[in-house]
């Protein structure tokens, strides 16, 4: 149930955000991207942890391919 609701709301924001927020990943695949294969490999909670930690990476000088 959580799970499902966590990655309901991740592919939300991938539907309503605009696209200069969306396309400033400096990752391949996106940080939103990233964090539903984290969701989905480790679970909720560590999930997000690394999901989170994925998302403070992700300016200068970080990038590239980077997969949970």
């Amino acid at each position: 149930m959580i799970k499902g609701c966590a990655l309901s709301a991740i592919r939300w924001y991938q539907r309503v955000a605009p696209d200069r927020l969306r396309d400033a990943c400096r990752f391949e695949p996106s940080c939103s991207n990233y964090a539903i294969q984290a969701i989905e490999m480790y679970g909720v909670l560590n999930g997000c942890c690394k999901a989170v930690e994925r998302i403070y990476r992700c300016r200068y000088p970080n990038g590239g391919k980077d997969l949970p």
